[in-house]
């Protein structure tokens, strides 16, 4: 007999939270959702440029075939292609849904609406509202989850932390133990099944463009409980981001796609501001390098270039880890009509005009392309993912499900642009889609459980808290994350060698033992924030071994992870049909036969045990290498 009335969870209140949300509720389940704040604040509000789906609105010919390639390609090939194929097939119509519920797109002086460019395409294929999509997007999904929470389908736990998971006898999840963040009370939940819709890692690195509570914590508790976690070493640094004391600041690479030039002064001591340094004293050498794509390559080749340019030919403005990203010579008008929400940060931030002046930018931690390993079923007759199924999106923990940035699934080694409001939000609904199945599929329910399944957890997430709360060490959680970051930052960056790594596996360690010698400066049983801060750090650092170790472990490049000693360099000016090209393409392909695979990381007590997966790449076999010249 199923269940009468299953209990479903989703952690997270960003658009894959939300989304999940809204397709459970209409399939009639009741939701409850954990988030550290209140949902509209969730980092998917933070997102700026756009969202992918292939309209052709502008008679470019564009066509959902080619974002399918443009995805997978930009991607190095490096994630299962059916889920890719059906989300970009998808795309339309999730923007059309949107458009139903409400989101202010921008448009055309006809009412059409407008696209706009992005990296690693030459098609415009991304909608947006000015450059705050993701909030407009957010918001509308929260307005959809109110609907819902008005009628009784929906109760939200605002200011509440996950801890973790609550496993059956089966290893089936059951549930979660979560802690309000107000009066420090951790409680045990039952359900029958869980989403895990957590957003992003950024703070592993310390600095990042992520919001500050993009700690990967969530992901790291529970793969600390048994989840599989893949594609670790696949950390995207976006080239254009505002270096900030504090953190970095996302300069969207919609400017790069409305026009902006990234350039530096041809000599290194040229001390002149920038706009008054004459067009032929500049060197552009994005457009110099990659005259196809130009100022519009893919983020990992353009972080690349900009570290060469700064770190290897010591070329950067002054000398320094800074390139210029120039919008002034657009119309203010349209920069503020189309980038006035960035326009706005570079001002407060920088105290310049950036309608008036180049800004200076630089690559920063962005967005983590791996996350939680989640399953998914072909259809054999569309060549796509089935829906629904119950395999969808769902963890190596059975009952529990992952999706947005937290899951690993849609992006292989490097992430294109505006793909990721299209997989948190698709991602979000299959997800949704794919519990409401499962649950269906039950005979058991979590009411039926023994209850000590739930206050052996509880206990466990009390004794933690209790055992930080009596430490009597030296060490400063605070002071930890800021040295996790450094390492990181410095060990596991745009350019990586073995040497280093091995260096900074030994620092994660250090790290640990560290960890062991905490003391907080508050003990009081009232919002208490460096207890739950404390926590999060020993999460980043497990999640950072995890990164680490998977890019130790990876010699090749591929996307994002860049290590020069193993580097396939294309034949310089000989392109397809070239024998040196085709000899290029030759050992391209042989690399492939060894590392074409996913990094498949499992938690032990000595660290992440790594190994690996075949991947799916029946939609478009990887014939063509990555050539963006």
């Amino acid at each position: 007999m199923a269940v009468k009335k299953p209990k479903i969870i989703v952690v997270g209140g960003g658009l894959g939270g939300l989304w999940a949300t809204i397709r459970i509720a209409e399939a009639g389940y009741d939701v409850d959702i954990f988030s550290l704040f209140q949902v509209k604040r969730s980092h998917s509000a933070c997102a700026q440029g756009g969202i992918n789906a292939c309209l052709d609105t502008k008679g470019q010919r564009d066509s959902i075939r080619q974002h399918i390639i443009d995805t997978i390609k930009g991607g190095a090939y490096l994630a299962n292609q059916p889920p890719i194929k059906t989300m970009c097939e998808e795309a339309p119509g999730l923007i059309r849904t949107f458009d139903r519920m409400g989101v202010t797109w921008s448009r055309t002086a006809e009412g059409v609406m407008d696209l706009r460019l992005f990296g690693g395409v030459k098609n415009k294929r991304t909608c947006f509202s000015g450059a705050t999509t993701g909030q407009q997007l957010l918001y509308v999904c929260d307005e959809q989850v109110r609907k819902y929470e008005e009628a009784g389908k929906v109760h939200k736990y605002e200011w509440w932390e996950f801890l973790s998971i609550v496993k059956d006898s089966n290893g089936a999840c059951k549930g979660i133990v979560a802690i309000d963040l107000r009066t420090m009370e951790t409680k045990a939940f039952r359900a029958d099944a869980v989403v895990l819709a957590t957003g992003g890692l950024g703070l592993v690195y310390g600095k990042s463009t992520n919001s500050t509570n993009s700690t990967g914590a969530a992901a790291a508790r529970v793969y600390q409980q048994g989840a599989k976690f893949i594609n670790g070493e696949f950390i995207q640094f976006h080239p254009t981001a505002m270096p900030g004391d504090d953190k970095n600041r996302l300069m969207s690479e919609a400017a790069r796609g409305e026009g902006g030039r990234i350039w530096v002064p041809k000599n290194v001591e040229d001390t002149r501001p920038g706009k008054e340094i004459p067009e032929e004293e500049r060197w552009y050498f994005l457009e110099e390098w990659y005259p196809a794509y130009g100022n519009t390559v893919p983020r990992d080749v353009a972080s690349r270039a900009i570290w060469k340019v700064c770190r290897e030919l010591n070329n950067g403005i002054g000398g320094k880890d800074l390139v210029y990203l120039d919008l002034s010579h657009r119309d203010e008008a349209f920069l503020r009509a189309r980038l006035g929400g960035i326009m706005e940060i570079y001002e407060k931030f920088a105290g310049e005009d950036p309608t008036k002046v180049p800004m200076k930018i630089f690559p920063a931690v962005h967005y983590s392309m791996g996350g939680l390993w989640v399953d998914w079923e072909k259809d054999e007759a569309s060549g796509g993912m089935k829906q629904p199924s119950a395999r969808n999106h769902q963890t190596s923990i059975p009952g529990l499900f992952a999706a947005g940035e937290c899951d690993g699934a849609y992006h292989g080694a490097n992430r294109l642009g505006a793909n990721s409001l299209l997989s948190a939000s698709f991602s979000g609904r299959v997800a949704g889609e794919s519990v409401a199945v499962y649950v269906k599929g039950l005979k058991e329910g979590a009411d039926s459980l023994p209850g000590n399944i739930y206050s052996d957890e509880k206990q466990r997430q009390d004794s933690i808290n209790q055992g930080l709360m009596n430490s009597q060490g030296d060490e400063n959680p605070f002071l930890l994350h800021h040295d996790l970051g450094e390492l990181m930052r410095n060990g596991v960056s745009i350019i990586r060698d073995n040497k280093t790594l091995d260096e900074a596996l030994a620092g994660l360690q250090e790290l640990k033992a560290r960890f062991n010698k905490i003391s907080l400066d508050d003990t009081a049983n009232w919002s208490n924030q460096p207890l739950i801060y404390a926590r999060q750090v020993y999460d980043m650092i497990v999640l950072g071994e995890v990164l680490a170790k998977s890019a130790r472990m990876r010699d090749e490049c591929r996307g994002s992870h860049w290590k020069p000693e193993f580097e396939l360099k294309i034949p310089e000016g000989k392109f397809s049909g070239d024998p040196e090209f085709e000899e290029y393409r030759a050992k391209w392909k042989a690399n492939n036969e060894q590392w074409l695979k996913t990094t498949v990381a499992e938690h032990t007590q000595s660290g992440p045990q790594i190994s690996y997966e075949k991947i799916e790449i029946s939609v478009l076999p990887p014939d063509e290498p990555r050539d963006y010249r």
